[in-house]
């Protein structure tokens, strides 16, 4: 089913060599959350407008309208199941909901409290379990063929950020805990810390390799942790997403929108709400490329499943409330072609 005109389609890449494309016809409001199915060029985006978009990405970066459904207030968040046959989505409607892609059907399949921040599939080998993460302070697991949460853990404050990548699944909340989980013992926490970054965490995202994760905070700062004591040697923090103020000793420094690794080579990206871009390589410690700023904040990314395309969303991040929402802010879904050399890790230095 397509919700657009099948014709509006974005520019191609034979037009605009080596530019980003701009996805046609993207949402009217802010942009929350980005997912590439896993089995597909297909593109789910969660907005401000109350609505979830599937997109599908051509081989030459065109884009159509596939689908849509709605939630009642703004989506935060969406994800994939491993097959690619159904998309989940929480909002500020304290809902999850459920798209078949199949049959084209929307349905609500969890319920909180207040606004479910965060979806995650966990592709268990027990059979495929949907967690939702909530401003209720708690994650619920839902098995879809039961109506209630199979179980409900509470966590010390709102959830603000959850990730996994089986066995692991670490939690970020409020006041800047973090909760680290092994799935095959899902109800409680592995290890609980607190953020090694001294202000409020925006984002978590965990290795590929389920070893550790990666942490942001609004203060332009992103720490690389690793989940066993034994390999906190390795744990460390960098600044970006920082600006020169102009005047002596005065620096700009702008949140840590979103994190995304590459499935493929373990390298990772930072958008900011600076409008920019960073790929890095976090064992050799180094930045392999940066993105010419975008004309406003960067909300949302994500790999596609080869790591050949990176989508990001341009868009209000509500960092300055409603009266930051002026008119005309840009608002907009990009797909950058990614090269060898922007996503590969680079060879460590012999010491």
């Amino acid at each position: 089913m397509s919700f657009f005109n099948t014709n509006n389609t974005a520019t191609s890449s034979s037009t605009v060599a080596d530019k980003d494309i701009e996805v046609a016809d993207a949402p009217t409001d802010s942009i929350s959350s980005l997912a590439f199915s896993p089995t597909a060029d297909y593109l789910a985006v969660g907005s401000w407008s109350n609505e979830v978009r599937i997109y599908e990405v051509g081989q030459s970066g065109q884009t159509q309208g596939k689908a849509a459904y709605s939630h009642e207030q703004p989506v935060l968040s969406v994800c994939w199941n491993k097959e690619g046959t159904r998309l989940f989505s929480g909002g500020a409607d304290k809902a999850g909901r459920m798209f078949d892609v199949t049959t084209g059907q929307a349905q609500q399949v969890a319920q909180h409290d207040a606004p479910v921040k965060c979806v995650k599939w966990i592709d268990s080998p027990s059979g495929g379990i949907l967690a939702t993460g909530s401003w209720d302070k708690t994650v619920k697991y839902w098995d879809l063929r039961t109506p209630n949460p199979v179980s409900t853990v509470q966590l010390p404050e709102r959830c603000y950020t959850m990730d996994v990548v089986y066995p692991l699944m670490v939690v970020g909340t409020a006041e800047r805990h973090i909760q680290m989980y092994n799935l095959a013992n899902p109800t409680t926490p592995y290890r609980v810390i607190e953020s090694p970054l001294k202000w409020q965490t925006r984002v978590v995202s965990c290795f590929p390799a389920a070893n550790g994760f990666a942490v942001g905070s609004i203060e332009g700062r992103v720490a690389i942790q690793y989940v066993e004591e034994k390999d906190t040697s390795q744990n460390f923090s960098f600044k970006c997403h920082r600006k020169d103020g102009g005047t002596k000793d005065s620096t700009l420094v702008f949140s840590v929108n979103d994190i995304s690794f590459h499935q493929q080579h373990g390298t990772f990206s930072t958008a900011g709400a600076d409008g920019t871009i960073n790929f890095w390589d976090k064992d050799s410690r180094t930045r392999l490329k940066t993105f010419d700023p975008a004309p406003g904040p960067i909300t949302a990314t994500a790999f596609n499943r080869t790591g050949s395309i990176y989508a990001y969303a341009v868009s209000y991040d509500w960092s300055k409330g409603h009266s930051g929402m002026v008119a005309n802010h840009p608002n907009k879904v990009m797909l950058h072609a990614c090269k060898e050399e922007e996503v590969k890790k680079r060879a460590k230095v012999a010491k």
